[in-house]
């Protein structure tokens, strides 16, 4: 039964692992431990990311295309060619057998930018962005998913196994992979609001509840960036865009912007220290997130676990030689690996890195 009542309401399971020795490898491994928290989801969303994917375009951004409407397909593939030079582009394959019911279509574009007139003076990504806003909010019926490089999301309606099956998830290979099992609860569970949600080749599962969703997105639009998904965790990807890689800020300070410390903590600091945490507050209090939640975040190179000040959603880290494992429970981990080096539970708003060794 996929939609029954009989279950623990414990909200969404979230689980990462990065091999920081940059070692690819298959995704058979994160499909078994997204199998042991079936309870953490109720089978209305789930979805993978994938890092170092696609070596063979990894200079090009791939851009992974949701099709909800089969006459769009013409319509985006007008746009994205005059907007950019497509070095390759197909079908994502997929498992007609799974256990999925009425499945879009999924195309992907390995495209280069071609910028003309006042947009040379963006940066690729930027002018990536704002194609992919484009799509999203003017196409009806399509939606760019994923749109990095040497990396790809894939998610939908269904229990991760059942995802898994459909996108064929065993059958890539990456260092870096996350997950995520939905458990909706204030958004609609559908193929485009499934995690993660990634924008260049950031990516964001997330579980909990964003309560100052609101704010985030007017904020964020001042920037250029969109919410088209009608899913809370959406603005998360775009704040670590916004503050990491267009304002450079270190995840230790985005940390404090997102996950602050209470007013009274900030009062007994050293003056210098409570001058510098009235400053974040100050200039970027539309950016506190709030609500109960916690995330791992990946990008190239790096994965990382967060969660609200005061840890209102479980996560646990571990190690095992180069692994680096991020997750709602201890539980998946243990199954992995019986014996780890270490494992450990973050204090609340701190956060949680791995880096790939150089």
């Amino acid at each position: 039964m996929r939609f029954n009542d009989d279950k623990d309401f414990s909200a969404c399971g979230i689980f990462g692992i990065m091999d920081r020795a940059g070692r690819r490898f298959s995704g058979k491994l994160i499909v078994e431990a997204m199998s042991l928290m079936k309870v953490r989801g109720n089978g209305l969303g789930a979805g993978f990311a994938v890092y170092g994917l696609y070596k063979k375009f990894k200079d090009y951004y791939a851009l992974h295309v949701m099709l909800d409407n089969k006459d769009v397909k013409e319509k985006v593939y007008n746009y994205i060619s005059q907007n950019f030079d497509i070095v390759y582009e197909d079908e994502i394959p997929v498992n007609d057998k799974a256990n999925v019911v009425d499945p879009p279509k999924f195309v992907r574009y390995f495209v280069a930018p071609r910028k003309r007139g006042t947009e040379k003076s963006l940066s690729d990504d930027d002018y990536v962005i704002k194609k992919v806003m484009y799509v999203n909010r003017h196409i009806d019926g399509a939606y760019i998913i994923s749109s990095g490089k040497n990396m790809g999301v894939f998610k939908g309606v269904g229990f991760p196994e059942d995802i898994a099956d459909f996108f064929m998830i065993e059958e890539y290979r990456g260092y870096i992979w996350t997950a995520h099992t939905r458990f909706p609860t204030n958004t609609p569970g559908w193929w485009g609001g499934a995690h993660p949600f990634s924008i260049l080749d950031w990516t964001v599962v997330h579980n909990g509840e964003i309560s100052s969703y609101g704010t985030n997105k007017r904020y964020l639009e001042m920037f250029g960036y969109y919410s088209t998904l009608k899913t809370d965790t959406e603005v998360m990807a775009y704040i670590f865009d916004l503050l990491m890689r267009r304002q450079g800020l270190p995840i230790e300070v985005v940390a404090k912007i997102l996950a602050p410390p209470m007013w009274e903590e900030i009062e007994r600091m050293p003056e210098k220290e409570r001058n510098f945490y009235k400053a974040l507050r100050m200039v970027y209090s539309p950016l506190l997130v709030n609500g109960p939640w916690a995330v791992i975040v990946a990008r190239h190179g790096e994965m990382f676990g967060l969660t609200d000040r005061i840890r209102l959603r479980p996560l646990t880290a571990a190690e095992k030689g180069s692994l680096f494992m991020i997750s709602s429970e201890e539980a998946p981990i243990r199954y992995l690996f019986p014996k780890v080096d270490k494992v450990y539970t973050p204090y609340g708003g701190e956060p949680i890195v791995a880096r790939l060794e150089r």
